[in-house]
């Protein structure tokens, strides 16, 4: 190490030793966070209700990439004890989002990196209102990764980051990320058009997230072994495909039979919002439903079982977290 940067083994090229802290300690910023400290990285992790007991027992990823256990991790419960980073990864849920100015003010410096790793619309647009556009990047998650107990992760699928810039065409920062990522052991592209990619996420997120809790609490498995409700996927896919569309991102039609596909291959997977539906902890109902409805429904799109589902999240949230 000099003057602090990283020299590669096979070349002579110079990497930047970032100073990395993950805001959102869960199942995401855990998993991620875990890989780049697992490697040597300077990782700090802001953490809350499992903070106690990783600091005595240590972070555990159980992953079908290998098992991995940090015996000592830097954690904290006030960014200010962290203070100024050069990469900032926000992990938190959408419904944390009034959070954002108080937990990530007193991590930045003029030239701080926000890279958002967050589901649904809108979570770039608050970091960029908040902290500047040319600071925001997003980075979207294909993952099945679920928190199982105090600082045990369960990584069963998937892991690929695809990482762009709010604002602008990939910068040598957005490259300079993802090879961080890369080389410690997690898949990252760099894409051009960020906003394409969360609709292609959302392709997925809309009818399996939705349909896990519109049906009452069930996993993927049971809703692809349904003929009723795979047929529901693939309508709902379709109109999430024309929402894009309409608001200029194009997304191929095939993209609905490689998904289910993929989710074949995944088992019986219990969706994030599930989880918190079930455990009556508050489901990124706008995020992931709401905005995109509303701003693919402005740009001219039909998405009719989008609206029926997204009432029926709404509804069924409401009354979880008031009983």
């Amino acid at each position: 190490q000099e003057n602090g940067a990283l020299m590669t083994s096979e070349s002579t090229h110079i990497l930047p030793n970032f100073r990395i802290v993950i805001v959102g300690s869960g199942a995401i910023g855990c998993y991620y966070g875990g890989r780049l400290a697992e490697q040597g990285r300077d990782v700090h992790f802001l953490m809350r209700s499992d903070c106690a007991h990783v600091k005595e027992q240590g972070l555990q990823v159980r992953s079908v990439d290998g098992d991995f256990h940090l015996r000592e991790v830097s954690i904290y419960l006030d960014p200010s004890e962290i203070g100024p980073c050069d990469v900032v990864i926000v992990a938190l849920k959408a419904t944390a989002n009034d959070q954002l100015k108080k937990l990530i003010t007193p991590l930045l410096k003029k030239d701080t990196a926000i890279v958002i790793l967050e589901n649904g619309l809108g979570g770039d647009e608050a970091l960029a209102d908040l902290f500047g556009a040319e600071r925001v990047l997003g980075g979207l998650c294909v993952i099945c990764s679920n928190r199982i107990s105090p600082g045990v992760i369960e990584h069963s699928a998937g892991g690929q980051i695809s990482l762009g810039e709010f604002s602008n065409y990939p910068l040598p920062r957005t490259h300079e990320i993802a090879w961080e990522f890369k080389r410690c052991g997690v898949p990252c592209v760099v894409v051009e058009d960020l906003q394409r990619e969360r609709w292609r996420k959302l392709v997925w997120n809309i009818p399996f997230n939705g349909l896990s809790i519109a049906v009452g609490g069930v996993d993927t498995a049971h809703i692809l072994a349904d003929p009723s409700l795979r047929a529901l996927v693939r309508k709902l896919m379709e109109e999430v495909i024309g929402g894009a569309r309409a608001l200029g991102h194009t997304l191929p039609a095939t993209l609905v039979d490689d998904m289910v596909s993929f989710t074949e291959t995944i088992g019986a997977y219990r969706p994030s919002s599930m989880i918190d539906y079930i455990a009556g902890r508050e489901v990124e109902v706008e995020a992931i439903w709401g905005e995109p409805l509303r701003r693919a429904s402005n740009a001219g799109a039909q998405m009719d079982r989008v609206e029926a589902l997204y009432y029926l999240i709404r509804h069924a949230t409401s009354q979880k977290t008031t009983s």
